[in-house]
């Protein structure tokens, strides 16, 4: 909650940025783009606004072909209800992974406030939004369908001139100041008593036509998503100027759009008709209806717009396409910059373009278990996955993350193959293992977790970044305390980066000494059987006393092939990786991988 709003006021910082820039831009080039092209340069912006809440991987990976790709996958299921045994060789330590206690951040008093005022400021204007339509609908049961036959034969005229084939109801009412047009899918016409009575033919005319511009080009739409702008937007007074100025250009869009129907002789006329009405017409009290009236600033604007229309020549309308084309492309590669998501480090994407995949179903072997299965076959490039939702899903990896702070050791001179002891600094730990002086294999056999700490500290945060940027370690976040980075959520990682990273550990594409990458292989080497050679490491979570999240990952060499897994289960109070490792041998056994 605290990390979603923070995220998001930064990216109301760049969409004001971008805002200003796209009004800049159509000031400066307002020459060269039509009153049309002007007012669809606010759906770029109103575009924008829904990128915060997109997912960023859908952003950054256009999946033109996802369904194509999709079904290429293979469907498949598999269940894992008999256990497989497990060689009494492997009963050590590592099966019996000690939990690290982790303690959940409580949101920030200020996250939480400004959570809260976001909250409510949506709901005041949601409020006011209501209460308009609740306004509108009382207006609606009073109007009466227009009755002047005159005037409704002048409609239907205005309806033809406009190439209109729906049949669109017209109403008086003595509660506007102002022709409107509402309704997005039953849309209808609403004309104010005293302008029938008071107007010339040819003004109801201008006017008639103006509300029906508003209708052929799908106004109510863009009423209905800039009121739903500004609810999320409140705050915003960037976005909300943006927002007005969009609105406004809708109006001069429409004027342009009614002046090219007109001969050029009678565009005076209608600009004497928002002249002669400005003090009668005024702006609609209901935000989400399109009609005729405005400001006396508006209308101002308006009037000199009509002063000096020119109809468009084709050389600047293809230069107006040229203009927005350019804009809609800078704005797009703001895209990833403004998803929430983009900051968002609990989940990673997984593209299934291109990869043969198949999903399996064990719901039943996972029980009460909420967790994923992640397991790739090098020789057949194919992926199995359970549960993808929680496959991406970014988790801290406590001790599974041993693996590669022992490389980080040994990369940076902290310790070597040869010389990988550490000497136990006296304080009396809960686990008697840990109680001494300690070699890498030790270490990693026992899960010692001071002993990775050591070598923490010695390498510093700066290094320890670089380090998992280069191997591009799941979030690749590391705040807090240095000791404690990797077992409390800070940094984070999700089963299927554990199985990526794996393949390039295993292949040792990080370009590593091969001596040190050799080195940590044989600590987390857990043992070889007539199955294959077994690697891998789990992690256990505790928290109150409890045990809430348990890893396996690892990879099995059998057969001149390769399987690259990761398990992770969650549960309430039962949930270690002794657990996630004996679910992850019934798996692999019946999948007829291990034996």
């Amino acid at each position: 909650m605290e990390a979603f709003i923070i995220r998001f006021l930064i990216c109301n910082i760049f969409i004001s940025i971008i805002a200003g820039a796209l009004l800049t831009a159509k000031f400066l080039l307002r020459k060269s783009l039509t009153s049309r092209m002007q007012y669809n340069l606010g759906f770029l912006l109103l575009i924008l606004l829904t990128v915060p809440f997109l997912p960023a991987g859908q952003l950054g990976n256009l999946q033109v072909f996802s369904w194509f790709s999709q079904t290429s996958a293979s469907p498949g299921t598999a269940s894992a209800e008999n256990t497989a045994p497990i060689p009494q060789t492997a009963q050590t330590d590592w099966m019996n992974d000690f939990s690290i206690t982790v303690s959940r951040n409580t949101p920030s008093a200020v996250g939480l406030l400004l959570w809260i005022l976001w909250i409510a400021g949506m709901f005041a204007m949601g409020l006011f939004l209501l209460t308009s339509v609740l306004r509108f609908r009382a207006l609606k049961k009073s109007a009466l369908p227009l009755q002047n036959p005159k005037l409704r034969s002048l409609y239907h005229c205005c309806l033809e001139e406009m190439n209109i084939t729906r049949k669109i109801p017209i109403y008086s009412t003595a509660f506007l100041q102002s022709p409107v047009i509402a309704g997005l899918f039953r849309p209808r016409i609403y004309l104010p008593i005293f302008l029938i009575s008071g107007c010339s033919r040819k003004d109801l005319r201008y006017m008639l036509l103006h509300e029906l511009s508003h209708y052929r080009h799908r106004d109510a739409l863009a009423n209905l998503l800039m009121n739903l702008a500004c609810v999320f937007y409140w705050f915003n007074p960037f976005v909300r100027y943006a927002l007005k100025e969009m609105k406004n250009d809708g109006e001069l869009a429409c004027d342009a759009s009614v002046l090219r129907m007109l001969r050029k002789e009678d565009y005076d006329d209608y600009g004497m008709t928002l002249i002669n009405f400005a003090e009668k017409i005024s702006c609609s009290p209901f935000p989400f209806v399109s009609g005729m009236g405005g400001s006396m600033a508006q209308m101002k604007k308006r009037v000199l717009h009509i002063a000096t229309f020119q109809k468009a020549s084709r050389r600047k309308i293809f230069r107006g396409f040229l203009i927005c084309g350019l804009l809609t492309l800078l704005c797009a590669a703001f895209l990833p910059l403004l998803s929430l998501q983009a900051g968002n480090q609990s989940r990673c994407f997984f593209s299934e373009q291109g990869k043969n995949v198949t999903y399996l179903d064990l719901t039943a072997s996972f029980g009460e278990y909420d967790g994923s299965f992640v397991l790739y076959d090098s020789a057949n490039d194919a992926w199995q996955i359970y549960n993808k939702e929680q496959a991406q899903t970014r988790l801290t990896p406590v001790s599974t993350y041993k693996i590669y702070s022992a490389l980080l050791g040994l990369e940076a001179g902290i310790i070597s193959p040869e010389h990988s002891r550490i000497a136990w600094d006296g304080k009396p730990y809960p686990f008697d293992s840990w109680n001494g002086d300690q070699t890498l294999d030790s270490a990693m056999e026992h899960s010692v977790t001071w002993y990775f700490q050591s070598i923490d500290r010695q390498a510093g945060k700066p290094l320890i970044r670089d380090f998992i940027q280069k191997i591009g370690y799941g979030s690749q976040t590391v705040t807090g305390d240095i000791s404690t980075y990797w077992t409390d959520s800070t940094l984070s990682i999700s089963p299927i980066e554990q199985v990526e990273l794996l393949q390039k550990f295993q292949k040792n594409q990080f370009g590593f000494s091969p001596e040190n990458v050799n080195a940590v292989k044989e600590s987390i080497h857990l043992y070889a059987a007539d199955g294959g050679d077994v690697y891998g490491k789990t992690g256990t979570r505790g928290e109150q006393g409890r045990n809430t999240l348990g890893w396996f990952i690892g990879y099995l060499e059998a057969n001149g092939n390769t399987y690259f897994f990761a398990t992770n289960i969650q549960h309430e109070t039962s949930a270690a990786g002794s657990d996630a490792a004996e679910l992850t041998f019934s798996i692999l056994s019946e999948l007829e991988i291990w034996q």
